[in-house]
């Protein structure tokens, strides 16, 4: 954790040109947070206290000085400043566009589970120094893709039968009269297994392959 919010010369000196000490000490913290997390918090005075004596510390501050940081607009600020300094991107516009483009072509020719698709989009934002969403933001976009992908599926699996296919398989899901379930779900069940209990007949190792027929006497 300490390299991530390790404050080096040109880090403190920005730090520092912040208006009052608690704006010193908040600017101060977000870069680490971005740096750890990839993302800012929406109340940078949620990290751990031992961030922020250790932060505090570099900057000659007192950890209290942040009390009151996280319910300022000046935090929204010093992250557009942060984003500028070190090279940041944040997710929005075109940023979520590209990735929800690359997202629908994995969903559409992978079929890959959403933990999956989220994971690798995550790793994809880290690689191009854009800044994570929240974990609802992308999990809703997977969610909507996919659906997407699923409507199309469907659509073009309901265009592929003839007319006198799609006829037979609107039959299979029919209940017949005086059945209980369809010729589909009569299809879908295993047929009986009656005749494994005879490979353990006494005769079975003996079988006349030549006539096929029983060896006498058995």
């Amino acid at each position: 954790m300490g390299a991530f919010f390790h404050l080096d010369a040109d880090d403190r000196r920005r730090a520092m040109a912040a208006n009052g000490v608690r704006n010193q000490l908040g600017w101060a913290v977000q870069p680490g947070t971005a740096r750890f997390l990839n993302c800012f918090l929406d109340d940078p005075e949620d990290v751990p206290a031992a961030v922020v004596d250790y932060v505090a510390e570099q900057l000659g501050l007192q950890a209290a000085d942040l009390k009151g940081y996280g319910s300022k607009e000046a935090r929204w600020d010093h992250q557009e400043q942060i984003r500028s300094s070190y090279g940041d991107t944040a997710f929005a516009g075109e940023q979520w566009f590209a990735l929800a483009c690359w997202l629908y072509k994995r969903a559409w020719t992978t079929g890959e589970r959403p933990i999956v698709l989220f994971d690798l989009a995550t790793h994809r934002l880290v690689e191009a120094k854009i800044l994570l969403p929240g974990v609802t933001t992308l999990e809703r976009l997977i969610a909507a893709l996919r659906e997407r992908v699923a409507a199309r599926q469907y659509a073009l699996l309901a265009a592929a039968p003839s007319p006198n296919q799609a006829a037979v398989l609107e039959n299979l899901v029919k209940v017949e009269q005086g059945r209980r379930v369809s010729r589909l779900d009569r299809l879908r069940k295993t047929p009986p297994t009656s005749a494994a209990p005879a490979w353990s007949k006494p005769w079975i190792g003996t079988w006349n392959c030549a006539t096929w027929a029983r060896p006498t006497g058995t």
